[in-house]
């Protein structure tokens, strides 16, 4: 197996499908998901893939850059109040963070794929994945003008006032607000500890292992050289599931492994 050529098919399937989960690729290539998981993490480190923070069924989906509006329709995975945020985002194209309900402002925190924060006059806001900074502008000058001519006629009927009591003075010109943006750069995530149910361990430890193939017993030695075994799943004679981590610069990936004899 060459991977270079693999890796150069990966992307190729991403660009004609777009964003695609590890067995998706693993189907097309006709190779075991442990592999197309390994190839994954290499693409992304060379960042010629990017990796979702939706997750499918437990797994990020893979993409490349300006493919990002097509994990639009992957929104049902989201649950109810990250999918209500992302509704509200993409209606609005940019929310003020203060203005928000607390578990809106949490939501928008966690849809990192459709959400980006920014600052202006130190207050953060959040602008819809398809929105740019110039239309961030555009959206937000009016009501900076409409703020600067609600103060002009404050000042002008004080003015008024003033001037009926002492001689007018003359007032040096207020300057003009200039619109400021700050981008957030989105924190790098932390990598996910897998967590572990003390009591299922224990019922696991109470079943009766049933006793390992040769083939199964190549694959467990296999794993253990090259990745991180993190839990069996299931074990036949010519057919072996579990869950691997493996280590990338991006943290630990764990990945849903099968491997058959064939």
């Amino acid at each position: 197996m060459d991977a270079i050529v693999t890796k150069n098919r990966i992307v190729e399937i991403i660009k004609l499908k777009g964003p695609s989960l590890p067995i998706q690729l693993a189907k097309q290539l006709n190779i075991s998901s442990l592999f197309v998981s390994a190839f994954l993490s290499e693409l992304a480190e060379e960042k010629r893939i990017k990796i979702s923070s939706l997750k499918v069924g437990g797994s990020p989906l893979y993409f490349l850059e300006g493919q990002e509006n097509q994990l639009e329709k992957f929104q049902q995975f989201l649950n109810s109040k990250e999918k209500e945020a992302f509704e509200l985002l993409k209606q609005s194209q940019i929310l003020r963070d203060s203005e928000q309900e607390p578990a809106i402002r949490v939501a928008l925190r966690a849809i990192k794929d459709f959400a980006i924060a920014f600052k202006k006059d130190e207050e953060i806001f959040w602008r819809y994945i398809l929105v740019s900074e110039s239309d961030v502008k555009n959206i937000l000058e009016p009501e900076i003008k409409i703020e600067a001519k609600k103060e002009y006629k404050t000042e002008k009927k004080a003015g008024i006032q003033e001037k009926e009591e002492k001689p007018a003075k003359k007032k040096p010109a207020k300057p003009k607000k200039e619109l400021v943006l700050e981008i957030i750069k989105k924190p790098k995530p932390a990598p996910e500890t897998p967590f572990q149910n003390p009591l299922a361990i224990f019922q696991e430890k109470l079943k009766k292992e049933k006793p390992k193939s040769e083939f199964a017993l190549k694959v467990i030695d296999f794993i253990n050289k090259n990745f991180k075994l993190i839990e069996e799943k299931e074990y036949k004679a010519k057919e072996y599931l579990c869950i691997v981590q493996a280590e990338t610069n991006l943290g630990p990936i764990n990945f849903l492994t099968q491997a058959k004899d064939k």
